[in-house]
């Protein structure tokens, strides 16, 4: 029997080495296919890269020819993105067209703001989020619920743009209570003017996980086995921690995750909305201005993140959730 469990332990473990090499192979495959999908996007554009670096000047055909040889355009398109992949993986994005420096030393001049601004609107999803979603199942049925529900509704329904606005309007303009524009300066400065783009940014996703805490506490409740056990006298707040919210968390932490991740493509709005110096504006700016070096390592970044943290949650889940780790000894 001792030989026997140790086979089937080994089996598990080569499972479990093997299935985080699939994982691994799988991330670094997107990670691929999206960086080929993200430098082709240049060549995709009409027109003559070089024509858009002139920036509307004549050009004769000798500078036009310098340009591409400068940037490296006359080369084969396979070559020129070898190069550029290498380039990648050693940190190296090229350089932008616009402000003449390293893409690494602009996005990096910007990430500060982009991070706080979705650390924030993060903490507003978990907390927020989570709790109302816990207080419409616990009082399912009542005024309170349906209330929850109502602002639930709306919330999903405003985009990030119209939620800046009446922000801005209402809390920044009419009551003065916070900034409009800007990121500050010093610790509290810049969290006094991050607490308005968070809210706009966060407004959404706030709505999603409330929906999503509250329909999963609700089938856990009317598991049999919450049922026997407040019917054999176990205290309500015990079983509501010890069984429901803990089973309940598994779907909760995966769409948080994956929502949260998502929020870098929507800072974009939020942060040119509050006339902030982020990564979002930052490719809004670039997307205007044709500098497509920066736009690619963006677009790069957002994609590694969000595969990053897809990755992450696989891997958080069964620690969760052991039924779902169960589950896969079981396969």
């Amino acid at each position: 029997m001792g030989g026997r469990d140790r086979g089937e332990e080994l089996s598990r473990a080569a499972n479990r080495a093997l299935g985080g090499l699939r994982r691994l192979a799988g991330m670094a495959a997107t990670l691929l296919v999206t960086s080929f999908l993200v430098f082709s996007s240049l060549y995709l554009a009409p027109g003559d890269p070089a024509s858009f670096l002139v920036r509307g000047r004549s050009a004769g055909p000798a500078e036009l020819a310098q340009i591409r040889r400068q940037y490296g355009f006359d080369q084969p398109f396979f070559v020129r993105y070898g190069h550029w992949l290498d380039g990648v993986l050693h940190g190296d994005f090229g350089r932008s067209y616009i402000f003449h420096q390293d893409v690494s030393s602009v996005i990096a001049s910007r990430l500060p703001a982009t991070l706080l601004l979705v650390g924030i609107s993060a903490l507003m999803i978990a907390v927020v989020g989570v709790a109302a979603g816990m207080v419409g199942a616990l009082r399912r049925g009542t005024r309170t619920d349906s209330a929850l529900m109502l602002l639930v509704t709306v919330g999903a329904a405003a985009p990030a743009f119209v939620a800046a606005l009446l922000l801005r309007s209402v809390f920044g303009v009419k009551l003065g209570w916070f900034p409009t524009i800007g990121n500050g300066t010093g610790v509290l400065d810049r969290l006094h003017h991050v607490v308005l783009p968070a809210l706009a940014l966060s407004v959404t996703f706030m709505a999603l996980v409330t929906r999503v805490t509250r329909t999963s506490m609700l089938d856990e409740l009317r598991r049999e086995h919450v049922e026997v056990a407040l019917s054999r006298g176990t205290p309500r707040r015990t079983v509501i921690r010890r069984h429901v919210l803990r089973n309940a968390l598994g779907p909760i932490v995966t769409v948080s995750a994956l929502l949260i991740s998502g929020m870098l493509v929507s800072t974009s709005i939020v942060e040119t909305a509050f006339g902030m110096s982020g990564i979002g504006s930052l490719l809004v700016q670039s997307v205007n201005q044709l500098d497509f070096q920066v736009v690619q390592a963006i677009v790069l970044l957002v994609v590694a993140a969000f595969v990053v943290v897809n990755a992450l949650v696989d891997l958080v889940h069964p620690l969760i959730d052991p039924r779902v780790a169960a589950a896969g000894s079981a396969r």
